[in-house]
């Protein structure tokens, strides 16, 4: 591909191709056939118990660069980040050596109570004078620089005098951190709240962002209006597709993941949706060396 994204506190890179969400299902596959991927997500969570799962990441480590996307470390929580969990992350990070570390512009737990949701925060000063302070925290302990996530949106807080895309833009600018710009997160929240995903894109840093997520998302019916739910459950969708396609003008070609996270398909489905994600980076791509 078009070259690489490298971390200053990892010695590994991550290609600037279409990755996948590796998940418990297909780990025995991918030891055992090792398909033609560029890289490799996980959820460091789910490893920090040690063991075989451990064990056996390592293994695939040998052969693909890893992203590791945290989903646990509540960035967005006024009672400061875990410092154990963030110990634990940190412990799995340096043993991994991941070439990116990403996490979620949400909270998800409040007086030692963990939650298990990605949950949202208004879009004050306040907030963002705390999410700040966290990602800080995080980036320092971590020492290394962390992408961070836009979340999916299903309501608007009264009290948020913010847009998201600039918040995600503030913090981008006050931490040093960069932004993981998710295509399909972005579509469900302007199908939910009426925003223009466009115009979401064009308030986004082009040197901030660093990777590219794609997903299904799911529709449902909530007392006659249609919500969509970003459920991560079935192919992504086609006006996702064309929001990728976007997202690649203005940004130019970077990494991207093809998440699957419910009702996990078979991988060679996945490979597939990775496959339709790489012909569109390798346009962008002869189009900029054409140039």
């Amino acid at each position: 591909m078009g070259g690489v994204i490298r971390d200053s506190a990892s010695t590994h890179v991550v290609p600037i191709g279409a990755g996948v969400g590796l998940r418990s299902p297909h780990v025995g596959e991918v030891l055992a056939t090792r398909p033609a991927l560029p890289w490799l997500e996980v959820h460091p969570e789910n490893y920090l118990g040690g063991g075989p799962a451990v064990r056996a990441l390592l293994a695939i480590r040998q052969d693909y660069p890893l992203s590791v996307h945290a989903v646990g470390l509540s960035v967005g929580s006024a009672d400061g980040v875990d410092r154990h969990h963030l110990g634990r992350i940190k412990s799995l990070v340096d043993r991994l050596e991941p070439a990116l570390v990403s996490e979620h512009l949400a909270w998800s737990q409040v007086a030692g109570a963990y939650l298990n949701h990605l949950l949202p925060l208004p879009y004050t000063e306040e907030s963002l004078a705390v999410v700040c302070r966290n990602v800080d925290e995080v980036q320092t302990v971590l020492g290394r620089r962390v992408l961070i996530e836009n979340p999916s949106g299903y309501l608007r807080f009264s009290s948020s005098t913010i847009p998201e895309a600039e918040f995600l833009a503030a913090i981008a600018r006050r931490t040093g951190c960069g932004l993981l710009c998710d295509l399909n997160n972005i579509y469900v929240t302007a199908e939910n709240l009426g925003l223009d995903p466009a115009a979401y894109l064009a308030a986004l840093p082009r040197e901030a962002v660093g990777e590219l997520h794609l997903a299904g998302h799911s529709a449902n019916d909530a007392d006659g209006r249609t919500i969509l739910i970003d459920d991560h459950g079935s192919p992504v969708n086609p006006p996702v597709w064309q929001l990728y396609d976007q997202a690649l003008d203005r940004f130019g070609a970077l990494p991207t993941l093809v998440e699957w996270d419910t009702d996990i398909p078979p991988l060679e489905i996945l490979l597939g949706e990775a496959r339709r994600a790489e012909m569109r980076l390798q346009r962008v791509t002869k189009n900029a060396d054409a140039a």
